[in-house]
């Protein structure tokens, strides 16, 4: 199934992200954790790449076995970093012949150790450009990656929804943003993008809150912004284990309404690979939303 055409639809589509994990054991783990979401009936789900494409053939596995083994949709992320064009259309090639429909063309962040990104040897710079280049081979659905507070490497706002019309131009069919937290982020990033003639849809990615020191971490990197309203109650039960995860689940929740009853194509949740907030947000949601994906028979773990 190509994305776009459950875009298209006008259901609403909600997605789980997953990582690679590093070890057989982790792998096991992540199996166990798309197993526990699979009766969700995700539209989809997607598996990231890691820094330097440190994680391509993992990457290649999990969403060929998520999609065989399992039974749902699966959409590879593809990154610039470390590959040449050929090998790029190497991936490509082994990703259509296994039955991969979506793929999620990205720049990448830089191998572990290394500050900036380099442009490889008869690669690409940037994902406008991995996008030109498999738009006219291949027939997948390419989603692409968008920024409600601007890429942190942006220098402002313009410039980074300027690269981001270039990329939509390129070719891509519908777009995922990066994590926020403020809804209103979403609704004034709509409104700027369309003012650029940005038509394609727009799933927001949302991040239950787990660990404050983690997302205060990843918030730091990526240039997102955490709401005072949030912070406070995060800072209020911070070693706290369960309370910091009910407080993430009951914001998201909140937010992931606001979100869908704005208009929202769906949701894209970042799961960290743990099921149990972005199961509980789904459900809490899904009481109040009618129009779920097809029905699909439930999924066994692999072995």
């Amino acid at each position: 199934m190509r994305i776009v055409d459950a875009l298209a639809g006008g259901r609403r589509t909600f997605s789980f992200e997953f990582f690679p994990p590093r070890t057989g054991e982790g792998v096991q783990a992540l199996f166990k954790t798309v197993v526990d979401l699979a009766p969700l009936k995700p539209s989809f789900v997607s598996v990231t790449y890691g820094a330097g494409g440190s994680t391509r053939d993992l990457t290649v596995d999990l969403v060929t076995r998520i999609k065989n083994e399992v039974g749902l949709e699966s959409m590879a992320h593809l990154t610039c970093v470390g590959h040449s064009a050929a090998e790029i259309a190497g991936i490509l090639d082994t990703l259509q012949a296994r039955g991969i429909e979506n793929v999620l063309p990205l720049r990448g962040d830089p191998p572990r150790g290394e500050i900036q990104f380099v442009k490889p040897a008869d690669g690409f710079s940037y994902a406008q450009e991995l996008v030109r280049f498999i738009r006219p081979r291949y027939q997948f659905c390419l989603g692409g990656a968008c920024y409600p507070e601007g890429h942190p490497e942006s220098l402002d706002r313009e410039a980074d929804l300027e690269h981001l019309c270039q990329k939509v131009k390129s070719g891509v069919d519908f777009l995922i943003t990066q994590l926020f937290f403020d809804p209103d982020l979403y609704f004034q990033f709509l409104e700027r993008a369309a003012a650029r003639g940005i038509s394609v849809p727009i799933i927001p990615g949302v991040m239950p809150v787990t660990n404050v020191s983690q997302i205060e971490r990843f918030t730091s990197i990526i240039g997102a912004s955490i709401p005072a309203k949030l912070k406070s109650r995060l800072d209020a039960v911070r070693d706290d284990e369960a309370a910091v995860v009910a407080t993430g689940i009951e914001w998201a929740t909140e937010q992931c309404r606001r979100l869908l009853d704005g208009g929202a194509p769906g949701i894209h949740f970042y799961t960290l690979n743990k099921s149990l907030s972005t199961r509980t947000v789904y459900q809490n949601l899904n009481r109040d939303i009618p129009n779920e994906p097809p029905e699909r028979s439930q999924p066994t773990l692999p072995q």
